[in-house]
């Protein structure tokens, strides 16, 4: 948290669900098919144990895509990410109904983004997040900017600041020295 001057800490105290976008905010964007076609992506172990410790501390956790993939379904397994809504056309209608089905209001959701299709979401919801590398009118619209890249540690430095804003993370960093 050093050296962040607009930190919206009350912004993330009051976080009780995260949604994240997956290309350029999961991954770092690029989609490789392979020659019978599937697509594959990759993901970062630090964000991943970043995502999986949100969960434990019980901070909902959803990822949104306007695409779909098996990878994303085995990533949330993974993370223990039991959310995941693809395919989804209009991300802003699909976070008020994840609002409304989880009775958290928007303004007590956090929403990652990195593009032009992230920004009706990030409008409408109480912590509007952009990557580093998010195009110039995503950033334009978050409270915060992430110091590290999509796909690059960007989730885990959230994770991190969502914890440490709800004074959680010191008592995750000692369950890992016993």
């Amino acid at each position: 948290m050093d050296g962040i001057v607009s930190y919206p800490i009350d912004a993330f105290k009051r976080v009780d669900l995260m949604v994240f976008d997956v290309d350029g905010v999961l991954t770092d964007g690029k989609i490789v098919y392979s020659s019978s076609g599937e697509d594959t992506k990759s993901f970062d172990v630090q964000d991943g144990l970043g995502l999986s410790l949100l969960v434990r501390c019980g901070i909902k956790v959803a990822f949104m895509s306007a695409k779909g993939s098996r990878t994303i379904s085995r990533r949330a397994q993974d993370c223990g990410v039991e959310i995941v809504l693809e395919h989804v056309d209009n991300k802003r209608l699909a976070l008020e109904r994840l609002s409304e089905e989880l009775q958290i209001p928007l303004e007590r959701i956090g929403f990652v983004g990195d593009d032009l299709v992230d920004i009706r979401p990030m409008r409408v919801c109480g912590l509007p997040i952009a990557v580093a590398n998010a195009c110039e009118e995503v950033k334009s619209v978050a409270s915060y900017v992430t110091k590290r890249r999509g796909g690059a540690g960007a989730v885990r430095e959230i994770a991190e600041l969502v914890l440490k804003a709800k004074g959680l993370w010191e008592g995750v960093v000692e369950s890992f020295y016993v």
